[in-house]
């Protein structure tokens, strides 16, 4: 069947954010090892960014490595790391030739030397890039996100003169601006592959109000089709901010 770009609702998010998982259980029923399943992660990966630009989404943010996977098997995360070196100065030409301004969410630094080499190229060549933003989250958590801005409006109040009245300016809005996703627009649909109905600590903060959208597809087979689906399924849904559908329509 051929695949669709005609959409059920004239709403498309603007940021989505997607937790690929099933690498290895793809891997493993191939009788490959989850490197393989990494790998063929990677190419949909490519792909998707190509396929979420064609729909008119503005943001795509990729859960490529959390905070927890260093705790992984160390083959496994050495994998990882040499991948993400391999793909990124691949991927490269890709990105400029469709406008992808990439971009990383996390803490790069403890990534190994030629890896984080390859992130801050791709971020510095592509700078200048606005047609859809490709978001990375490497060594991020949402946890230790929210534990960063907490620290940093700990620090920012401190310096205050009139530390009650600072309290008070402290709002929702404020302490995000403090955060890593500070200038990312706020997610709207969350996506997660492979069966799971959980969101790992990926996006915390913004999952307050996003959409979620769960599939039994494995990550190294999701396709357009799939994307499609998951786009059409956010048109039919009513986001309502703890409103009313009554205010809404009013």
């Amino acid at each position: 069947m051929a695949e669709s770009t005609q959409m059920v609702g004239s709403i498309i998010p603007y940021h989505v954010g997607i937790i690929m998982d099933g690498n290895g259980r793809w891997a493993k029923a191939q009788g490959k090892g989850r490197l393989h399943g990494h790998q063929q992660g990677a190419e949909v990966a490519r792909e998707v960014v190509r396929w979420a630009k064609e729909l008119g989404i503005k943001q795509i943010s990729l859960y490529a490595f959390s905070t927890e996977n260093w705790a992984r098997p160390s083959l496994e995360v050495r994998g990882l790391m040499s991948l993400l070196a391999l793909m990124l100065p691949r991927s490269l030409p890709d990105m400029q030739q469709n406008g992808v301004r990439f971009r990383v969410l996390g803490d790069i630094k403890p990534l190994p030397g030629r890896a984080r080499r390859a992130v801050e190229k791709a971020c510095a060549e592509t700078a200048s890039n606005s047609t859809i933003e490709l978001i990375l989250c490497l060594n991020y958590g949402g946890q230790q996100e929210i534990l960063a801005s907490v620290k940093e409006a700990a620090q920012w109040l401190l310096k205050q003169a009139d530390q009650h009245k600072a309290l008070a300016l402290l709002t929702t809005d404020k302490l995000r601006s403090m955060m890593w996703r500070a200038d990312t627009a706020p997610l709207d649909l969350l996506i997660r592959t492979g069966g799971e109905k959980r969101i790992s600590n990926f996006h915390l903060w913004d999952a307050a109000y996003a959409e979620l959208y769960f599939t039994d597809v494995l990550w190294p087979v999701f396709c357009k089709a799939d994307l499609q689906r998951a786009i059409d399924e956010y048109g039919r849904r009513e986001r309502r901010f703890g409103l009313t559908s009554e205010q809404l329509n009013e």
